[in-house]
């Protein structure tokens, strides 16, 4: 009976050590990310629809999620939902109005290969080393990443948002780029 016991700890314990601390600890770089998405896709499934998705760090909590989310596109309802600390909870629902005679799918994105967080993770892997090239900034650490997914449908005006600061605080440094990843501007 105790290496019974013994096996079932040990198994409890691996299990958590391979989780990596869940979504709320994951790094802020392409593999982090990438763990996020799988996070938001077993709560809301693969097929999920979204119209915005933004992480907040805070060294403290760690990463909290924010999103608007829907599995039914043309019920034109969705939940805003935030993770905060491994918890999901809602905090709103939401009725679309779209014009008449469009898709309400045509003004959401799902997470797939052109849009992803793992390329959002490493924007912000790029972003840092920008960063510190051009501004000095050692260790600057992630405030905020949003995808931004335009009220109109257009995919083509999507973007990902990175916001950093240095390490102790001070000026936010805000980068967008397109979904290729291509750099649009970086403003402070």
């Amino acid at each position: 009976m105790k290496k019974l016991s013994l096996l079932a700890v040990t198994l409890f314990i691996s299990t958590l050590i391979s989780c990596g601390g869940g979504a709320g600890k994951q790094p802020a770089n392409a593999k982090g990310f990438s763990e996020i998405e799988k996070e938001l896709k077993s709560k809301f499934g693969d097929n999920a629809y979204f119209t915005d998705i933004s992480i907040i760090h805070n060294k403290t909590i760690g990463n909290m999620i924010s999103t608007t989310v829907t599995d039914a596109p043309e019920s034109l309802a969705m939940g805003q939902w935030t993770m905060s600390q491994g918890v999901w909870n809602q905090t709103s629902d939401i009725t679309l109005e779209i014009p008449e005679g469009t898709k309400a799918a045509d003004f959401m994105f799902q997470l797939d290969d052109k849009i992803n967080l793992s390329k959002l993770g490493g924007l912000i892997e790029k972003s840092k080393e920008q960063l510190t090239a051009e501004k000095n900034i050692e260790n600057p650490s992630l405030t905020m990443a949003h995808i931004y997914f335009p009220k109109n449908g257009d995919v083509s005006k999507a973007e990902y948002y990175v916001k950093l600061e240095p390490e102790n605080g001070g000026t936010t440094f805000t980068f967008s780029y397109t979904l290729d990843g291509e750099l649009i501007k970086m403003d402070y």
